[in-house]
């Protein structure tokens, strides 16, 4: 029998990805879990594999386009009952002439069929999607849909017996919708032009015909990901920043002081950054201020305090920022949580990352100081209720025993969701960061 394979829901919002490489072929035999296609979404490259064993009868879209969640993949050859079962259904509704509960695979909608006369159902065979094989709803009789599908027919304006239905029984689905309407939509007139150079100038033409002037650019998966969720985050959570700056001489003299042996220790895989000291502080801070490491839950009317630490570290890479997650940071040491934030980076640029290492933080921390930037107002990852945001460090005068020396001064900023953490809890957290931090000792006893 043939069996069409859908784009899974892979979980983390995920509701599209752009094809990036067919890892099978027609006419190839596969076993269940070989690969098939390699996948970019907006969080990671993945491999989706096969869910059954058989024989690849067709590929649905070239490398390079966008597949949607519950949009076919691939076409199998199986071998089951599935076929025949479908087929004995569709001839016990067409002689009873009674409606009877069916599931639309994919969609999770359970519904009724409607009775669409005798003779309207024809034996399932499951290559509804070939071109070849559409089966069309005679003239007055009403098609045989789910109710996903009328939903989705009547929200486009369009009347579903006009639709070639490509499912068991000539059953209209979802995608015969969505071909219908794309088949049959008309583009708009475009507006006269009146000013003679705007046609120039809306091409990307300069005035005198020597080149464009602008250069269009598809936005990546990882693009779109993060204007949707910086959008989500400022709407839904209304940000608080407080702003702060630390003297850490103590922490430049004992980064020094160890640098060298941490490098040779690990074979240089792994230079000794400000970031893993950072990181315990934060640990340590948010075992005293959990309010800072929850989950606020505005339709169940609750705050989900999170009883672990799981710190992601925002990454700069080639595709965009990405977030991996250090998870039980606490409970690692510093050594531990250098090596680990050096191959999280590095799997990040180069889209290695899986679905379980960008997944499941509970605060954040952006480090834009490493490039240029001394205060900045972070935006929260969404749903997580703050971020810290780490600024360079800069030589600076401090006053100390009443005199003016030179001193190391770090800036930091703490953004929070105002909708659970109030002003003086985010600064008793940011104050027991840079206690921290001032006096890196203190971090060997938390």
């Amino acid at each position: 029998m043939r069996y069409i394979f859908k784009f899974p829901d892979i979980g983390e919002g995920i509701t599209e990805g752009r094809i990036l490489e067919w890892l099978a072929r027609v006419g190839q035999e596969v076993k269940e879990g070989d690969p098939l296609v390699k996948m970019e979404t907006d969080k990671v490259v993945a491999d989706i594999p096969s869910p059954k064993k058989g024989r690849i009868i067709r590929l649905f879209g070239q490398v390079g386009e966008i597949a949607n969640v519950d949009e076919a993949l691939v076409e199998l050859d199986i071998e089951g009952t599935e076929e025949q079962a479908l087929a004995a259904e569709a001839a016990a509704v067409a002689a009873t002439g009674k409606t009877t509960k069916v599931e639309e695979k994919g969609f999770g909608v359970v519904g009724e069929i409607e009775d669409a006369g005798e003779g309207a159902f024809l034996p399932a065979t499951g290559e509804g999607l070939e071109e070849d094989r559409k089966i069309s709803v005679r003239a007055g009789k009403k098609a045989l849909a789910t109710p996903v599908a009328r939903a989705m027919a009547r929200d486009l304006g369009l009347d579903i017996n006009d639709v070639n239905g490509s499912g068991p029984g000539g059953r209209v689905m979802k995608n015969d919708i969505t071909r219908f309407f794309e088949e049959n939509r008309q583009s708009p007139a475009p507006p006269p032009v009146k000013d003679p150079f705007a046609a120039a100038a809306a091409a990307g033409i300069d005035d005198n015909g020597a080149g464009e002037r602008v250069t269009y650019e598809d936005l990546t998966q990882v693009r779109k990901s993060i204007a949707a969720r910086m959008v989500q985050a400022k709407q839904n959570a209304p940000h608080l920043t407080a702003m702060e700056k630390v003297e850490v001489s103590r922490l430049v003299e004992l980064r020094r002081r160890y640098r060298e042996a941490f490098e040779a220790a690990n074979d240089g895989a792994a230079r000794l950054t400000y970031l893993p000291f950072v990181i315990k502080a934060v640990c340590a801070a948010l075992a005293e201020h959990p309010i800072l490491n929850g989950r606020l839950e505005m339709d169940k009317n609750r705050f989900a305090r999170q009883n672990f630490i799981n710190i992601g570290v925002a990454v700069d890479s080639p595709d965009g920022l990405i977030v991996p997650v250090i998870k039980d940071a606490d409970k690692k040491p510093i050594r531990a949580l250098a090596l680990e934030i050096v191959q999280l980076a590095e799997k990040a640029r180069n889209r290695k990352l899986t679905l379980d290492e960008i997944r499941g933080g509970t605060f954040s921390i952006t480090n834009y100081g490493s490039i240029a930037g001394t205060y900045g107002t972070p935006i929260i990852n969404y749903p997580e209720v703050a971020i810290l945001g780490i600024g360079r460090i800069a030589d600076e005068p401090v006053v100390a025993g009443g005199e003016i020396v030179p001193g190391k001064v770090l800036r930091i900023s703490l953004s929070a969701d105002h909708r659970i953490v109030d002003g003086a809890e985010a600064a008793r957290f940011l104050k027991r960061v840079m206690d921290l931090l001032a006096d890196p000792t203190g971090l060997l006893l938390v």
